[in-house]
């Protein structure tokens, strides 16, 4: 197969490289810039494509952030290769600032107290595993006679998920401004300067093309 890694790397190789890439955060980062400045659309076609892709950073819908981001990005009339690079801006890095920052807004706008909201920070770790052993008990339910438990399941939404998806909204719009902003008048400068440099290279090929066809003329003059 194109695209099948020579050396296969383990689950654990695979999660640490998630958790830390290969050449380390800071070059995966100067790649995600290169590709976004090299993309072949106008600047603020990219911009909006950048604006979706780090506000669907700020969802929990975690699996589904490449989707979202293209799907936003049509929306907007944005670039979509770019919406789906700028999701880099949620990673293990930045998720602990983002879900704080998701959680505590949600706990505030949906009027959650800050004793509860303490207390979902304490066993937030707890809920997330209860939610899953929920799921995976439902599942297995499905081939047996045991009862779907939704309980835990239930606290998992109202205390973390619905909270990270409502509290996700501002934050997400401030950076995705923030970003759209930024983005916007550097890409538009760089590819004014690539296409400076690119017609520089042209014109100078131009004329080195002419005097070789001129030292050809005269060459076959002399002849």
């Amino acid at each position: 197969m194109v695209f099948k890694r020579r050396d296969r790397r383990s689950v654990l190789g695979a999660v640490g490289a998630f958790f830390w890439p290969k050449g380390g955060w800071a070059r995966a980062a100067r790649y995600v810039k290169y590709r976004l400045t090299r993309l072949p659309d106008p600047p603020h076609r990219i911009a909006r494509g950048i604006f979706a892709g780090v506000f669907v950073s700020f969802t929990p819908l975690f699996g589904f952030h490449f989707l979202l981001a293209a799907l936003f990005a049509k929306i907007l009339r944005g670039n979509i290769l770019a919406a789906i690079l700028a999701t880099f801006f949620g990673n293990p890095l930045t998720f602990p600032a983002i879900a704080a920052s998701a959680l505590q807004t949600g706990y505030y706008l949906l009027d959650i107290g800050g004793r509860k909201a303490e207390e979902v920070h304490q066993s937030l770790g707890a809920k997330i595993v209860g939610a899953g052993a929920d799921l995976r008990h439902n599942f297995l339910a499905i081939f047996t006679q045991d009862q779907a438990h939704w309980t835990r399941l239930g606290v998992f939404y109202d205390e973390v998920f619905l909270p990270y998806l409502v509290g996700g909204i501002i934050p997400g719009l401030i950076c995705a401004f923030a970003c759209y902003y930024f983005s916007l008048p550097v890409i538009l400068v760089y590819q004014k300067r690539r296409k400076a440099r690119l017609k520089a290279k042209w014109n100078a090929l131009k004329q080195k093309a002419a005097v070789d066809d001129a030292k050809a003329s005269q060459s076959q003059g002399d002849a």
